[in-house]
C-alpha cells in the first residue's frame, strides 16, 4: 500500500500520521434528505477506512493494520502499549479500537483503551482546520489514574517476539 507519512503536532514527543484520507472531494448536490453529496477521491488507506467506518467491512481491518504495522516497524518509536484516543463518534463497534487490537496483535503489543477518557462531547474532524481541531480538543480528554504505568509495569512490553515480528514483517 502506498502511504505518505506525515508529522503530527502536539503534546507529545513524536507522531504521525500514515497519510491523508481524501486527494479531492467535488460537491455533487443534496440527496432526498438534504444531505450534502460529494464525489471523493480516496487515497488507498482512506478508502479501507471509508469502507470500514461507513459500511462495515470487516475485511478492511487487516490491511489497514499490516500497514500500520509494517510503518512502525520501519520507524522503530520505541513504544511499550498502544493507546487508541476515543472515537468522537460513538458506535456500537468502534473500528479505531478494532485496528488498535490488531496492530497489538500484529506488534505483541497491548492495547489500552481505558486509560485515556473523553471529558467532554466533541464533533467529527471530517472538515476542521488544525488550529480549530486543537482549541476543540483542549481539555476534551484525561488520564484515568496510573493506569498506563500499571500497564507498562505489568511486563507487557516489547519483548524478542514483537522484534522478530518486525524483522519478518507481520503475522
Amino acid at each position: 500500500m502506498q502511504l505518505n507519512p506525515r508529522p503530527v503536532r502536539g503534546s507529545w514527543d513524536d507522531g504521525r500520521t500514515l497519510d491523508i484520507h481524501i486527494h479531492s472531494s467535488e460537491f455533487v448536490g443534496y440527496n432526498e434528505y438534504g444531505h450534502a453529496q460529494f464525489e471523493s477521491t480516496r487515497t488507498e488507506l482512506g478508502e479501507l477506512l471509508y469502507r470500514l467506518k461507513y459500511k462495515g467491512d470487516q475485511s478492511a481491518i487487516a490491511p489497514i493494520a499490516q500497514a500500520a504495522f509494517d510503518f512502525v516497524c520501519g520507524w522503530n518509536p520505541g513504544i511499550d502499549v498502544i493507546v487508541p484516543t476515543p472515537p468522537s463518534k460513538s458506535r456500537a463497534v468502534q473500528p479505531l479500537f478494532q485496528i488498535a487490537d490488531e496492530v497489538g496483535r500484529l506488534l505483541s503489543l497491548p492495547v489500552d483503551k481505558t486509560s485515556v477518557r473523553k471529558t467532554k462531547a466533541t464533533p467529527e474532524f471530517k472538515n476542521v482546520d488544525d488550529a480549530k481541531r486543537l482549541e476543540v480538543l483542549g481539555g476534551a480528554h484525561s488520564i484515568e489514574g496510573d493506569a498506563l504505568l500499571r500497564t507498562v509495569r505489568r511486563g507487557e512490553v516489547r519483548d524478542a517476539a514483537q522484534l522478530s515480528r518486525c524483522r519478518g514483517r507481520g503475522a
